[in-house]
């Protein structure tokens, strides 16, 4: 056993006994965790794998949705299916979208082709409005789990296990397609696709069907959501869900598999977390992003294994001392950039501003203290720490590479 799937192992052990070590709403986070990671690995089959970039996946994502609160509907609320296999009809909701929206967009590559799905996106949330007897308009469509199989689904408990099932076959059965020939064949469509076209293979064929098993799995993401909250909404087809999935992909890292997972489920917990903590939570994930982006361009798992094939020559405990000494670094830049933004949001939002008079500018609570926003302290305090982590990580990475070039 290596370790790669000792990891593994422990991380679905974790993720088993997870209800008994975190409280409800802990646990419904991690149901939206689970979503999301599914939702990625849609997204990373069609743009990691294929090399497609889709603006519009939450087009699928959100038929996906519909489909199973009205199937949850159906027979005067008995349902279509048994809850457990209602995603079914999310996945088989976002194959037909798939393939139908691929057929169209896969004859466009590159930007084109990021445009027709963007395109074909936009267009389905502007007309959900205006179909009341399909989206519910601005009320959306609402129902309830029934029970099945001798399970209640009334509690986060019931709803976590069966994400967590529908996540993990998922994501099993993505693992599995990666090895088959149409896998295999993806990989082609992102190096080369002129190559395939002169062995005699069909591309638009092959990109319509990558296409539309991405679009399947973005159903079945969406249903779970459903099922979660029990209702849909056509906010759920807005460009904000597309842009999250891309941003979250490239974060973990879309070429790596399990990046987009991870990255998913780490920038939602992000969000869940910060949205309760600060109004500005939203520029917090667009800076992360172009951080990694920046200077991760792999994505931080996807650098991660990076590192791990071609190990530092400084050898393993030089090299961990060296990156505790980076993380301790931009802990302090970090520190120093929030207490900033922050101390602006908060002088600059209108709340505050309505209470100046007369050049009388009220201190601001901030982190148990209070500060004056005209004076030189607060501004000279998150400015320095700042100055102080960046100068600390400058330093820190040219005596790892002063270390490097006296080793070569």
């Amino acid at each position: 056993m290596t370790f790669k799937h000792l990891i593994l192992i422990v991380t679905v052990v974790l993720l088993i006994v997870l209800p008994w070590l975190v409280s409800d709403s802990m646990l419904n986070a991690a149901i939206l965790m689970l979503i999301s990671a599914l939702f990625a690995m849609a997204f990373g089959l069609l743009c990691g794998q294929a090399g497609m970039l889709s603006f519009g996946h939450a087009a699928y994502f959100g038929v996906g949705a519909f489909a199973a609160v009205h199937a949850m509907n159906a027979f005067g609320g008995e349902g279509l299916l048994p809850t457990p296999l209602l995603p079914l009809v999310g996945a088989a909701t976002g194959l037909l979208s798939g393939i139908l929206a691929g057929y169209f967009s896969t004859k466009r590559t590159g930007v084109y082709f990021s445009m027709i799905t963007l395109a074909l996106a936009e267009l389905l949330h502007a007309l959900a409005p205006h179909l009341k007897h399909v989206f519910g308009g601005e009320a959306g469509v609402s129902s309830f789990r029934m029970p099945a199989w001798g399970i209640g689904f009334g509690s986060f408990t019931d709803v976590y296990y069966l994400t967590l099932f529908w996540t993990l076959l998922s994501i099993g059965l993505l693992y599995l397609f990666s090895k088959t020939p149409l896998g295999r064949l993806a990989l082609g469509l992102r190096e080369n696709a002129h190559r395939l076209r002169f062995l005699g293979y069909n591309t638009h064929t092959l990109s319509t069907l990558i296409f539309a098993v991405s679009a399947m799995f973005a159903g079945l993401a969406g249903a779970l959501q459903s099922l979660n909250i029990e209702a849909a909404n056509y906010v759920v087809l807005e460009s904000q869900i597309s842009t999250a999935v891309v941003l979250n992909s490239f974060i973990g890292g879309v070429r790596v598999f399990l990046g987009p997972a991870i990255g998913g489920a780490v920038m939602t917990f992000f969000g869940y977390i910060t949205s309760d903590l600060t109004r500005v939570w939203l520029l917090y994930q667009g800076i992360i992003f172009v951080l990694v982006m920046m200077f991760l361009p792999r994505g931080i798992v996807g650098e991660i294994a990076a590192r791990i094939k071609s190990p530092s020559r400084e050898g393993l405990a030089q090299a961990t001392i060296t990156m505790a000494q980076r993380i301790v670094s931009l802990g302090f830049a970090a520190c120093g950039a929030v207490f900033v933004i922050e101390f602006l949001q908060r002088a600059l939002s209108t709340e505050y501003l309505a209470t100046v008079h007369d050049g009388n500018w009220p201190t601001i609570a901030l982190f148990t203290f209070d500060w004056s926003p005209v004076s030189v302290v607060p501004w000279a305090l998150g400015i320095g720490v700042f100055a102080l982590g960046i100068t600390s990580a400058v330093i820190v990475n040219r005596r790892a590479a002063a270390r490097q070039e006296a080793q070569a």
